[in-house]
């Protein structure tokens, strides 16, 4: 059997498997392990199930993702989440559509803390959509807001799905991390935009609220101290080079556990369910990073990457309409999964494609996650939608679908923009 035929059968054994509702991490295993023992028998397989998930855990950077899901916990037991929103509030609440803005901006501070696009989703479904409805705003622009303000706590760094992108993509996190800092500060102007522009022709969805004055502003800025320092200790840590990624980790996840318990916010039953909560999540990720990396053995062993390749590259076609070929393909994907899933499914055959047209596998890391985390605000079958669905309880789905159009086309544009031009990604690492 030839190597395409052997990798395209190994696809279908494991999209086949997630049809039929087996969990992703054990479909991409047993597909892996399947199609390994085909090529190379039962007993190296066997030993591919014990080698590749030793060599994961026994890898220094994958401590990482245990210590920031802890400090995501343990930011929203603190209620940092509030406190982000109240902050955003104090300054742009009083504008038309500024509790959209405030809530954007919310989100983004928050995903830098949190990492998880839809955790992002649910949490400022709680904190924000309460006192948007309050206000008058409208029930789909307030959810839309929202589900689309999620898709920003994948691409602000510190991010989870970066980290594992870079571990498996053996690019330097650090990198990948200051790449997403341009397309980062990109998406919220172009949410920004978005929400004024809107409210501008629909001025009822979004009324002007109150306008906070400067005394109160310097009290609400006094009070979230916290906020600034934990971002200033783990990101400027960071981009700073004072602490590595995991040093930043661990220094988050300590200060957010002070916080909480100098706020007396957190009692022993949440503080086991922020530990349980932790636990559940990364070995939901782990599972999937273990299924995904014997999956790309097997795929890689298969030859199917490298005939896939010199396939293509024997076309005569620009890369530039490859790469957007592939970006209809994670629009589709990020409909349907989740964003560590999606990449997870398709990195042992995309990114050797991607680096053979001749892109920075770190450009690639970026533009992935924004095309995955718009396929989660994207009909029929965005996450961030149902996610927010049972926060927000009995809004209708077409009514946040609705009201999420308008940052579909938003970040539609931001896609195409950062895809033509690689430069928005790769200058901060440039210079």
């Amino acid at each position: 059997m030839d190597p395409l035929t052997t990798g395209a059968l190994g696809l279908a054994l494991m999209f086949a498997l997630i049809l039929v509702r087996v969990p992703i991490g054990i479909a991409m295993g047993m597909a892996g392990f399947i199609g390994y023992a085909s090529l190379g028998g039962v007993k190296p397989s066997l030993s591919i199930l014990v080698s590749e998930p030793a060599g994961i855990i026994a890898n220094y950077e994958f401590a990482v993702i245990p210590l920031f899901l802890l400090m995501g916990s343990f930011a929203t037991a603190g209620g940092l989440s509030a406190e982000i929103y109240r902050l955003a509030h104090a300054f742009v609440g009083h504008r038309r559509g500024g509790l959209a803005i405030a809530t954007m901006g919310g989100c983004a501070l928050f995903g830098a803390v949190c990492g998880s696009s839809p955790a992002t989703a649910a949490t400022f479904g709680r904190v924000a959509l309460p006192q948007m409805l309050d206000r008058g705003y409208a029930p789909s622009f307030a959810t839309g807001c929202i589900a689309a303000g999620g898709t920003l706590g994948a691409l602000v760094p510190p991010s989870i799905i970066m980290i594992i992108y870079a571990v498996l993509a053996q690019v330097s996190i650090l990198d990948v991390f200051v790449a997403a800092v341009i397309p980062a500060i990109i998406a919220v102007v172009f949410h920004g935009i978005a929400i004024t522009v809107y409210t501008r022709f629909v001025p009822e969805a979004g009324p002007a609220g109150p306008r906070t004055g400067w005394p109160e502003r310097w009290k609400v800025l006094r009070e979230s101290w916290a906020v600034l320092v934990l971002l200033i200790a783990v990101i400027g840590g960071i981009y700073g080079g004072i602490v590595t990624v995991n040093e930043a980790a661990a220094v988050g996840a300590c200060f957010t556990l002070f916080l909480a318990l100098l706020r007396r916010r957190l009692s022993w039953g949440s503080f086991l369910h922020a530990l349980g909560e932790t636990a559940t999540n990364t070995a939901v990720i782990y599972l999937i990073i273990f299924g995904a990396s014997i999956f790309s053995y097997f795929f890689t062993i298969s030859g199917a990457p490298q005939v896939l390749v010199s396939t293509i590259g024997a076309m005569e076609v620009p890369p530039l309409v490859i790469i957007f070929a592939l970006l209809l393909m994670y629009l589709a994907l990020g409909a349907v999964f989740e964003t560590v899933s999606a990449m997870l499914i398709t990195l042992p055959f995309v990114l050797p494609l991607v680096v053979s047209l001749g892109y920075d596998p770190v450009w690639w890391a970026i533009v992935n996650i924004v095309v995955i985390e718009l396929g989660m605000i994207t009909p029929p079958i965005g996450l961030n939608v149902f996610v927010l669905k049972g926060v927000a309880g009995n809004i209708p789905l077409g009514t946040i679908f609705r009201g999420v159009s308008i940052f579909v086309v938003s970040d539609l544009l931001r896609l195409i923009l950062l895809a033509v031009f690689p430069v928005l990604s790769l200058y901060l690492l440039s210079s």
